[in-house]
């Protein structure tokens, strides 16, 4: 009598384990199809591969849940707004996934937010649940947990290196270890390195066990790196074999630009094949090679003109006086050169734009110094605006034989009437978008130790497919 008693104990036991598990199960699958955001803009291609592999092209609206990977291609650019308000951009050739989502809109303080950057680049700006449990909020990369303390921040990562600029905020990246493992959530306190807004960038690759900062301008911009990489493939396909194209591309995506290099001389392409490797490889240059005309910026609506009668052979952007300011307005300038607008109507910027990622159209730099004025080298940039937020974020990267490599960025605030600067105290921005929010340009001045840096830029928003 005991003995049945005991078992039917131990069946009852079982049986409310069995549905204590299967509602576990449930909740869970529930909570990984449940929608946590959707994206909010898209550039290129973009693809949403969800728990079950399937792989689906995503467009604007497009529902994004738990355990969802978005991969983005060579011209892919997607923006995800999620329930709580927090916003992640993701940029070219990159794969984000979403680990978990939970807010709790009850109690903001019990929520959780994981993200795992494969690869490539990403921007992450704190919604409620990150601000409100910070403890509770992790960024992992292959080789690094990233935490916050409410914050905006871009991330750049591959299999070997991580590095980690801070917008606003701070955060906190520790390498992995037996006392910083990659399943757990928050910051890591273990060999971390706690930073916050600065012209520097957080590290950590296999040269050193520790993250460390590193000046900006030693730091080579991650976007330009991939664009590098996409055009010595396509450089390739013409001289070479589809064969040897197809197998150098496959391993170009595994292992970065390296194995461009390596995968064509080892198998002993044609002497114009690796010619047009190394010229894809060379930095580009926005600048243009001849003058603008009248003619060059007919359908543009911002354009730059310049106060002095005559150009010079270093100022290729600007358009005599009268020619820049017929049927515009001027909105940001200085004792040289004027940003002129098209406006018709009020000066207000269109109230549907959210987070606006702006490509690099031309460029004009210059570095004065007791030495004289020499031309630069514009190499590429980033331009975004947040235009809810009323933020801009935006880098650029020049070079000269006299300065080599020479970064500039700048963060700031937005303004009504579609304006935006950064004054420091060795640097100053100051630009305008069109009224429309698809153009925008800026100027620029930095001082170096030995002379100054100094520019115009124009920017586009990319075609959306």
């Amino acid at each position: 009598m005991k003995s049945i008693a005991v078992r039917l104990r131990f069946l009852i036991l079982s049986l409310i384990l069995s549905v204590s598990l299967m509602e576990s199960a449930l909740a869970q699958s529930a909570t990984s199809t449940a929608s946590v955001g959707e994206v909010s803009l898209v550039l290129g291609r973009a693809f949403r591969i969800d728990a079950d592999g399937k792989r689906i092209r995503v467009q604007s609206g497009t529902a994004i849940s738990v355990l969802d990977r978005i991969n983005t291609e060579s011209n892919g650019h997607v923006h995800i707004r999620f329930i709580d308000d927090a916003l992640v951009s993701v940029r070219p050739n990159s794969e984000l996934e979403i680990v978990r989502y939970d807010f709790n809109r009850q109690n903001p303080e019990l929520s959780t937010v994981k993200f795992n950057l494969e690869q490539g680049v990403t921007r992450s700006i704190s919604g409620a649940a990150a601000r409100a449990a910070r403890e509770r909020f992790r960024l992992n990369t292959p080789i690094a947990a990233i935490g916050v303390r409410g914050t905006d921040f871009v991330v750049s990562t591959d299999s070997v290196t991580t590095r980690a600029l801070v917008n606003e905020g701070v955060i906190i990246m520790a390498p992995f270890s037996d006392a910083c493992i990659s399943d757990g959530f928050g910051p890591c306190n273990a060999n971390a390195l706690e930073f916050g807004s600065s012209p520097q960038i957080a590290t950590l690759d296999g040269s050193t066990p520790l993250p460390r900062l590193l000046p900006a301008q030693t730091v080579r911009n991650p976007d330009m790196m991939q664009q590098e990489v996409q055009q010595a493939i396509a450089a390739v396909q013409e001289p070479a074999s589809l064969a040897v194209a197809t197998a150098t591309e496959s391993s170009a995506q595994e292992t970065g630009n390296q194995v461009i290099l390596e995968g064509v001389t080892n198998r002993t392409v044609t002497t114009d094949a690796e010619v047009a490797v190394e010229a894809a490889l060379a930095p580009p240059d926005f600048t243009p090679a001849l003058s603008l005309s009248l003619a060059d910026v007919q359908s543009r609506q911002l354009v730059w003109g310049r106060y002095a009668a005559n150009g010079l052979a270093h100022e290729p952007l600007t358009l005599p006086y009268d020619e820049a300011r017929a049927d515009r307005e001027v909105t940001v300038g200085n004792l040289q050169y004027g940003l002129f607008r098209t406006e018709d109507g009020p000066k207000r910027v269109a109230d549907n734009l959210g987070v606006v990622g702006f490509q690099l159209n031309s460029a004009q730099a210059v570095y004065n110094s007791a030495t004289g004025i020499v031309a630069m080298q514009v190499n590429g940039g980033t331009l975004d605006i947040d235009f809810q937020r009323k933020v801009f974020n935006t880098a650029l990267q020049m070079s000269h034989d006299l300065t080599g490599q020479v970064d500039f960025s700048a963060s700031g605030k937005f303004f009504d009437g579609g304006y935006f600067r950064a004054i420091e105290e060795t640097q100053r921005i100051a630009g305008a978008v069109s009224l429309d929010g698809a153009e925008a340009g800026y100027l620029f001045e930095r001082r170096l130790e030995n002379g100054e840096v100094s520019g115009l830029t124009l920017w586009g928003t990319p075609p959306q497919e």
